[in-house]
């Protein structure tokens, strides 16, 4: 029983990093449409580029990169992030999420 246990636990424990590693990217790739979506309607009412930026960070996975974009009448705000998995070597995936919308019209329009 020892032997067979002795045997199978690294195949375990691969298995269970490779599921919590998944599990984080999932994880980023949300926050980083939560994140996109939020600064991209902040950007479309009108806000200064600091407030929508300031937006996607805090909704974003640690360390994300927020990128905004405009035209005359869209936003688009794209963030991403690097996430490093948690097996032998800390081989890392990027994620990313784009949001686009219409400006929005203002008094001041």
């Amino acid at each position: 029983m020892t032997a067979e246990l002795a045997l199978a636990l690294p195949a375990v424990m691969l298995m269970l990093a490779v599921g919590v590693g998944a599990a984080r990217v999932v994880s980023a790739q949300i926050q980083c449409v939560d994140a996109a979506r939020a600064a991209a309607r902040i950007a479309a009412r009108g806000e200064p580029d600091p407030v929508a930026v300031a937006a996607a960070v805090s909704a974003g996975p640690p360390a994300a990169r927020v990128t905004l974009g405009a035209t005359a009448g869209t936003v688009t705000v794209t963030v991403s992030a690097v996430v490093r998995l948690p097996l032998p070597g800390g081989p890392t995936v990027p994620v990313s999420s784009t949001a686009t919308g219409p400006r929005e019209l203002t008094a001041e329009s």
